[in-house]
């Protein structure tokens, strides 16, 4: 099954609003990044890595022809570099996605990109509910949050009596 990273944009008090831009990239081997990198490295808007491939390219085709190699020669190593591009593609799009000051929320295993999106939904919102005081769950009988996080209102739990000993021996230092 292929493995999904999940990348979000970092962004200030966006919340549920944002989660339409959330990005799933697909670790695995890319063929049409193998078969046509150049076209499809502008198609994923990744301007730097196309530039270091257009560079890579040339100096290694004008390297080897430098150096006096056939054109056999010169296409299995296109071919290999090309070879490298399709399994490097989601690193670099994932790099891209960092330096654009993207983070990385979840890895997700599923058959495809739609049910990658359906289990990281699934446990992105049962956590975000479970970070909320969700008022609806409380008033259909689910008890109260007890967590106590600084500017939302959860109730605290009573504290522990402090000269009582829960345990075996009701007085430190007692007779067993």
């Amino acid at each position: 099954m292929p493995v999904y990273t999940v990348h979000a944009p970092v962004m200030t008090n966006a919340g549920i609003a944002a989660a339409d831009r959330f990005a799933f990239v697909r670790d695995g081997f890319h063929f049409w990044a193998a078969l046509a990198g150049l076209v499809w490295l502008a198609w994923h808007r990744l301007w730097l890595a196309l530039i270091g491939w257009i560079v890579l390219l040339l100096a290694v085709d004008f390297g080897m022809a430098a150096l006096g190699a056939r054109g056999g020669s010169i296409f299995l190593a296109n071919l290999l570099l090309a070879l490298l591009m399709g399994f490097e593609a989601p690193s670099l799009r994932r790099w891209t996605l960092s330096r654009r000051n993207w983070r990385q929320l979840d890895i997700v295993v599923a058959d495809d990109e739609e049910s990658a999106e359906r289990r990281f939904f699934d446990r992105w919102t049962a956590k975000q509910r479970a970070l909320s005081n969700d008022q609806l769950a409380v008033d259909r009988g689910a008890p109260p949050p007890t967590r106590d996080i600084l500017g939302q209102p959860f109730s605290r739990p009573p504290p522990l009596p402090r000269s009582e000993i829960i345990g075996l021996f009701p007085e430190p230092g007692g007779s067993r």
